[in-house]
């Protein structure tokens, strides 16, 4: 039986990095975090915790309705915008606020986003294969 996928991703506060883009903040003042994140391809969005929005300062932007895995329905705030980094890779995105201390979890909107695939055979989480190089995007 193939186990749980995690991936070790960098998340950064995107209004710090945009106030140090424009010379107004530090780049040490950037709040960032490194965390080990569950892959989902079944989920949409990245999924933070309660403890990870208040590390980075992330303000809510809405909240939505949301199936969660055991079938429950909640309301969860939206936070962001979020720069997620993989490897050498990264993507701006929101993230939903799961409760308390949850484990992370990365969802198929910032995977596809960042062209990355779940490899089942290795249990990793990596660039698609068809595209090494970066990701490729179709606008058609």
């Amino acid at each position: 039986m193939m186990g749980l996928v995690y991936a070790t991703i960098e998340l950064f506060n995107y209004a710090d990095e945009a106030l140090c883009e424009d010379g107004y903040l530090p780049k040490e003042k950037v709040r960032n975090l490194t965390v080990n994140a569950r892959t989902d391809s079944g989920a949409i969005r990245l999924s933070i915790n309660e403890t990870i929005k208040k590390q980075l300062g992330l303000r809510v932007r809405q909240q939505l309705d949301v199936t969660l895995a055991d079938g429950t329905k909640r309301k969860l705030d939206v936070v962001g915008p979020v720069i997620l980094w993989f490897k050498e890779r990264e993507c701006i995105t929101d993230a939903f606020i799961l409760p308390g201390d949850d484990e992370p979890l990365i969802g198929a909107v910032p995977m596809e986003l960042m062209d990355l695939v779940v490899i089942p055979t290795e249990n990793k989480l990596d660039y698609n294969p068809n595209h090494p190089d970066g990701p490729s995007f179709s606008l058609k």
